[in-house]
């Protein structure tokens, strides 16, 4: 029987949509699941600040009557007018092993882009790159992050086969922190320090808020980050969104802040605890009791991995040894 496509259009529809992966890795000892409330908000044009400047469609394939696919259609005008490109992204997609299906999928996002005046296809990417985006090629016997995809090895094999192909890559590293930073770095960050009269700054969330040092934080990765592949500028709107949901995630112990002698952000780097095995443990389910194992994860028993979240500097500081400032504290 052929695939049919379903658009989404209801709250309910929505959230079928979202539990999809959950339940296609459920038992997968890898895949980290996502919070199904945090995909509502994101996917929610009444909540998230990036349909500003998107548009986008969600569709649900089915087969025999069975649920077996899913993927989202978006433009973002933003990011095109910025990158000179008329293209339509797919994202949150997530596949039975089954050609057609992935296939179908896809043609209902070319399909939506055509109707729009797009001319290419591109993904998976969200929204923004606050979103996940990506799709794994390796590395597929290593447990995921919160903040990356993970996706089953037949996953690239269909794009291949469909015809499409890798544009650009990222990698993923995980580094053993030392007991003891080699003498030679801990130098290194003091000399730069001194070199350029800069501080090195722990905040409080409540000084956060006070200061609006979030929105300076966003703001510097705009700056830092939009040079790199399809990023898009956040909105103030969209910063307000991040400043909350970071500000909730994160051990401001794991937040390291530079300022110059002006007082200017001009370096910044956020980790938190890794929250995969905690997530795994819930299901990425908040009620009834997976706030007991994320909370445990953040503030209690803490796990003996931390995700390097993001980390920013200034473009002209960079190439300057400031990157060594950041993870000397960070360490």
């Amino acid at each position: 029987m052929s695939v049919t496509i379903k658009k989404v259009t209801t709250r309910k529809e929505l959230k079928t949509f979202v539990r999809f992966a959950n339940r296609l890795y459920k038992g997968n000892p890898y895949y980290v699941p996502c919070m199904p409330f945090d995909d509502m908000n994101t996917l929610d044009s009444r909540k998230n600040g990036a349909f500003d400047f998107c548009e986008a469609e969600y569709y649900l394939a089915y087969k025999n009557g069975v649920l077996v696919g899913r993927v989202a259609a978006i433009i973002n005008y933003k990011a095109n007018e910025a990158w000179k490109v008329n293209q339509v992204r797919f994202g949150w997609i997530d596949f039975i092993d089954d050609i057609e299906v992935s296939s179908a999928l896809l043609d209902a996002v070319i399909a939506f882009g055509k109707a729009h005046g797009m001319t290419q296809i591109v993904g998976p990417l969200g929204f923004t790159d606050f979103d996940p985006e990506g799709m794994l090629v390796e590395g597929f016997d290593r447990l995921s992050t919160m903040a990356l995809i993970y996706n089953h090895p037949y996953y690239p094999e269909h794009l291949k086969k469909l015809g499409y192909y890798k544009e650009t890559g990222w990698v993923e590293y995980r580094i053993t922190i030392p007991e003891q930073l080699p003498e030679r770095h801990i130098k290194l960050a003091e000399l730069v320090k001194e070199r350029y009269n800069l501080k090195v700054l722990k905040k409080t969330k409540a000084q956060i808020r006070k200061e609006k040092y979030g929105h300076k934080l966003f703001q510097l990765i705009n700056e830092t980050y939009c040079v790199l592949y399809g990023y898009s500028l956040l909105s103030p709107k969209q910063i307000d969104q991040y400043v909350d949901v970071y500000l909730s995630l994160v051990d401001m112990k794991m937040l390291t802040f530079i300022e110059d002698q002006k007082g200017d952000l001009i370096a910044a780097g956020i980790t938190i605890p890794s929250l995969s095995e905690a997530l795994q443990k819930c299901n990425g389910e908040i009620l009834p009791f997976g706030w007991w194992h994320l909370l445990k994860a953040m503030y209690w028993k803490k796990p003996d991995t931390l995700d390097l979240l993001l980390i920013g500097i200034r473009p002209d500081y960079q190439n300057k040894g400031l990157n060594s400032l950041v993870f000397v504290d960070l360490f």
